[in-house]
């Protein structure tokens, strides 16, 4: 039994990651002009050039001049970028290109070639070249699914509990009676032949729980670690009888002593299973808030909440780790003069985004009334993260699905564990 190792993964990467997929999950091509191409680690790149500069040959046979054009260009644009590489990325490489639409609609031929890199989360072992009117997505959010699963069991003579730990979430699967009798024999039996007896209802009762727990934990959940709780003795003794499936015996990563076993248990063993799984990203999560209401509740002066206040800190470097959920849907919209360089700026959510930048860019400018604004939107986590790169802060990016995310909603979202008390600050 010990610690399990779990690969750490960068909460960050994985949000931009996500936000890009949901982002061309959503795109739409007026034909079959999207391109997708999965490079996967250790391929040649010049082998995947070759094949792409093929492809270019081939599209002069599409019919349609507008569609024949796109295809042609979002290949060029595609190879472009991949000569710019001297070698495969080490997880891989996955690219998307296809002419779209601008972002307020326009008339046919007012596409306009984009095209997006992605670095895959894990190591990426499938070629993939697909020509469709949209972007073959689903490879990458496969990669997104934690595979990390830990299986909890809490059990003792009265009932048991099966949980799974996952992703965003502890997740209570079922519990089930045992249909032992208590230690106290009834009346007509004599204490032997009730000791018999109940042993053979734990038997069974062990056997049945070994069976779902096979079940959940090997042919449903394949689980990294498994770890068992109750109250009692009664976890001893069924670790000890050796009824678990051996892959599963040797899968116990830890036994907990808690007050309950069932669903309740479930919970109460993962509350105290932060030291075994302390590089499970959930229950690093969980420290990160629990740590943040900490300085706030205690009055330190450490912690800091509400986006203004905490940006402001982030700037002039209070800052040591600043936590944001992942369901923040706020945009950095930036209004800049071409010719006298003033900025105009403003945070605000999605849907007010395009409006806020046709405001900028088709009204004077505030400071010389010149009509030549450029303007470009900036997702809130990039925005803070350039601020963080700046002052050497950390930015953590947490499940707003999870408690823990909840918990930090309930501030506005963001929060921030500051290097000192800035009240203080001479």
């Amino acid at each position: 039994m010990g610690k399990i190792e779990i690969e750490k993964q960068d909460s960050v990467k994985i949000y931009k990651i996500r936000k890009v997929l949901d982002e061309l999950s959503r795109k739409a091509g007026r034909g079959t002009e999207l391109i997708t191409v999965y490079i996967p680690k250790g391929k040649q790149l010049h082998e995947i050039i070759g094949t792409l500069q093929q492809e270019q040959g081939t599209a002069d046979n599409i019919k349609s001049d507008l569609t024949r054009s796109h295809v042609v260009d979002s290949l060029g644009k595609v190879i472009q970028r991949l000569k710019l590489y001297k070698k495969t990325p080490d997880r891989g490489l996955v690219m998307f290109c296809g002419a779209l639409p601008p972002e307020e609609g326009g008339p046919l031929g007012s596409e306009v070639v984009k095209v997006w890199e992605v670095d895959p989360p894990k190591d990426l072992n499938q070629y993939l070249y697909r020509c469709d009117d949209h972007f073959h997505v689903d490879i990458l959010k496969d990669m997104l699914k934690d595979d990390n699963l830990i299986g909890f069991l809490a059990i003792d003579s009265k009932d048991a509990g099966w949980g799974l730990l996952h992703g965003e979430k502890i997740e209570v699967l079922a519990q089930t009676g045992s249909g032992v009798a208590g230690k106290h024999r009834q009346g007509g039996q004599s204490a032997k032949r009730f000791q018999k007896l109940r042993e053979m209802e734990l038997t069974y009762y062990f056997n049945r729980v070994a069976q779902t727990t096979r079940e959940y934990f090997i042919d449903i959940y394949p689980v990294k670690g498994l770890i068992i709780s109750g109250p009692g003795p009664t976890k001893e003794d069924f670790i000890n009888g050796n009824y678990l499936e051996y892959r599963l015996q040797n899968n116990i990563i830890s036994t907990i002593d808690s007050s309950y076993s069932g669903a309740e248990g479930i919970r109460e063993a993962f509350a105290k299973a932060s030291d075994i799984l302390g590089n499970f990203r959930l229950v690093e999560e969980k420290k990160l808030v629990e740590d943040l209401f900490r300085e706030i509740n205690t009055n330190t002066g450490k912690g800091s909440y509400g986006l203004q206040e905490v940006i402001d800190y982030l700037k002039n470097n209070v800052v040591d780790t600043l936590i944001i959920t992942d369901d923040t849907n706020l945009f950095r919209v930036e209004g800049l003069c071409k010719r006298c360089k003033t900025l105009q700026e403003e945070i605000i959510e999605l849907p007010q985004v395009i409006p806020k930048k046709t405001q900028y860019t088709t009204s004077p400018c505030p400071s010389c009334n010149a009509m030549e604004v450029d303007a470009i939107e900036q997702d809130i986590v990039d925005y803070l993260e350039l601020i963080a790169s700046k002052t050497g802060s950390k930015l953590e990016v947490v499940s707003g699905a999870a408690e823990h995310g909840n918990m930090l909603s309930s501030l506005g979202k963001v929060g921030a564990i500051l290097r000192y008390n800035p009240g203080h600050a001479k």
